[in-house]
């Protein structure tokens, strides 16, 4: 394969789970395999900037549409949302794929994906290496939540309402969508029209919509409370990378997490919520440093 040929971005559907899982690839196929969680309100094209990147670094870049994004398969009940399916989610992908265990790379919802898949018992052996992005560790934050948080993440609860969640995003050809990706100047400089048309389109697939929020809707369904019960501690080494002025998400949710993640490195980055659209390059190159370290054993005491 040519290096042109080996950066080129390819797209499939995979058979993985009883899903019809939409993917897009980069890199050479006998690359180290990184996976590629998006969060919400995206898909896939979140990693826009990273899939090259990688690629380039010699790595098989794999970014998927999540359950319910795009052009992935949109189950429809709430409870197809639930956490345990999201994480068998990532086992069976990687499954399909031919791997065993692979690199998790995940941001927002992604995040929360790759946590869960790196801390649920019947799950964890998959993730290698795990690299999350402005996504808090789920037993941490449903432990430790405050008012202060309870206040920026309005929109959670706001979400478990039927039909005006739904209203509200794509009302006005999806106003309140473009004012999320115009959050920060940063953001607003590397996300084009070109690149919020998109993400409306994706938003925009039958279903879609409804299944994107009913993410948060089947969090809440299933008592949180009873999460930190149901996690173990994370042993893949672990890059949290933070975007400081992230509006939803504050700084506080990236402290106490040494006894669930053990091999924990933070790097905080001046940016907000998407911290890889708004500082790809710092994100490309924390990410790459990171995948290519030689991989510690964990000493046994």
């Amino acid at each position: 394969m040519t290096e042109s040929a080996a950066m080129e971005i390819r797209h499939h559907t995979v058979s993985a789970g009883g899903l019809r899982t939409h993917v897009a690839e980069a890199g050479p196929v006998d690359g180290p395999p990184v996976l590629l969680l998006h969060g919400f309100p995206e898909c896939w094209y979140s990693w826009r900037r990273q899939l090259p990147a990688l690629a380039q670094a010699g790595f098989r870049a794999i970014a998927p549409d999540l359950r319910g994004y795009n052009l992935s398969d949109k189950p429809g009940r709430i409870d197809d949302y639930a956490p345990d399916k999201l994480a068998g989610d990532v086992v069976s992908l990687a499954n399909a794929l031919g791997y065993k265990r692979l690199d998790v790379v995940g941001h927002d919802w992604g995040g929360a994906v790759a946590w869960l898949t790196a801390a649920f018992p019947a799950t964890r052996h998959v993730v290698r290496r795990l690299i999350v992005l402005n996504a808090p560790h789920p037993a941490l934050f449903v432990s430790q939540l405050d008012w202060a948080q309870v206040r920026r993440s309005w929109y959670m609860l706001f979400f478990q309402l039927p039909h005006l969640p739904e209203w509200l995003l794509s009302r006005k050809d999806w106003a309140f969508l473009r004012k999320i990706f115009a959050h920060t100047r940063a953001l607003r400089q590397n996300v084009t029209d070109a690149d919020f048309a998109v993400y409306r389109q994706a938003l925009s697939q039958p279903g879609a919509l409804t299944a994107t929020i009913n993410y948060y809707r089947a969090a809440l369904r299933q008592n949180p409370l009873l999460l930190p019960k149901l996690v173990e501690p994370v042993e893949a080494e672990t890059l949290l990378i933070w975007g400081e002025r992230d509006a939803a998400l504050g700084r506080g949710l990236t402290e106490g997490l040494s006894q669930m993640v053990p091999r924990l490195r933070i790097e905080y980055l001046p940016a907000g919520h998407f911290v890889q659209l708004e500082q790809p390059d710092e994100v490309n190159r924390l990410v790459i440093d990171a995948l290519s370290q030689p991989l510690r054993i964990p000493t046994v005491n």
